[in-house]
């Protein structure tokens, strides 16, 4: 889906497309964990993964990252590793918009820095029930009450990421026209800026508004995500209509990094972006 706003990359009825390669990785990976006699958490204990994250990997709904292989063949052996090399190889061959998709939610599961740009909409990790609602309500072509309901239900689910992730530092960057917009009407508002300033007294949680006026905006190729690893590289992440592209080659990171910290340094203060909330909020 797209990271936020449209679920691009996701199948019609609201979950991960689980293409067969990727769900072929997956009962790969649980026959030879299961062959080694292990468990989903040992393995993931030994691959310095979550045991959550492994899980999906094997039902086909995350896209294996690239230091897996080498970090099985540690624990299930060199054949294992060889085979889940191999197995990795073709479905970055034949990886789609989906599986970009789920390579950056695996991605974004694992972050110990998360930061994120929205000109369009509120990120998805910071978006209330209702707001969800708003946004999936208007989805084109229509959704029908099935789909929609596991729209809602899977993006719920992703929020726990905020919680989940305590050591993880979240940065959130948003435009204050997404908030003037008013999108689902005032309550919809009134319950968003509740859901803000909540999130905002989070420790590891940073947001920040950049004002309607900004003569000085470095963010003009918009919308963008990045995120740092454990092994602290980087990646960035950018969408649009029903496409999304996953960022690797350092230079172009660095040049996302550079406008990032840029904007950061343009939008306004915690205090003030406190205070522009609460504005907000008064005038519904």
């Amino acid at each position: 889906m797209t990271a936020d706003q449209d679920g691009s990359g996701t199948a019609a009825g609201g979950e991960p497309e689980l293409s067969d390669s990727l769900k072929t990785f997956g009962a790969v990976l649980k026959a030879l964990r299961e062959a080694g006699g292990l468990t989903q958490e040992e393995l993931a204990d030994r691959v310095r993964y979550s045991a959550a994250y492994v899980a999906k990997i094997e039902q086909g709904k995350r896209f294996p990252p690239e230091a897996l292989p080498g970090r099985a063949e540690e624990t299930l052996g060199l054949v294992a590793g060889k085979v889940l090399a191999a197995a990795a190889k073709s479905l970055r061959r034949k990886a789609g918009l989906a599986s970009w998709f789920l390579q950056w939610a695996g991605i974004e599961e694992e972050a110990i820095t998360l930061y994120a740009y929205e000109c369009r909409g509120i990120p998805g990790l910071l978006q209330p029930e209702g707001y969800i609602r708003a946004v999936f309500d208007r989805r084109l072509p229509p959704l029908s009450e099935q789909q929609f309901e596991q729209q809602v239900a899977a993006r719920l689910e992703r929020q726990e990421l905020l919680a989940a992730r305590p050591n993880t530092s979240f940065s959130f960057l948003v435009e204050q026209a997404v908030l003037e917009r008013q999108l689902g009407g005032p309550q919809v508002t009134s319950a968003l800026v509740d859901n803000l300033l909540a999130h905002g007294r989070r420790r590891n949680v940073e947001i920040l508004v950049m004002p309607l006026k900004q003569h000085d905006h470095s963010g003009i190729d918009g919308q963008m995500y990045l995120a740092e690893t454990s092994s602290n590289s980087w990646f960035g992440y950018v969408e649009g209509h029903d496409s999304s592209t996953l960022m690797a080659d350092p230079k172009v990171v660095s040049a996302m990094l550079q406008r990032y910290g840029k904007m950061r340094s343009q939008a306004l203060s915690h205090e003030a972006t406190v205070g522009l909330l609460k504005q907000i909020q008064g005038a519904l």
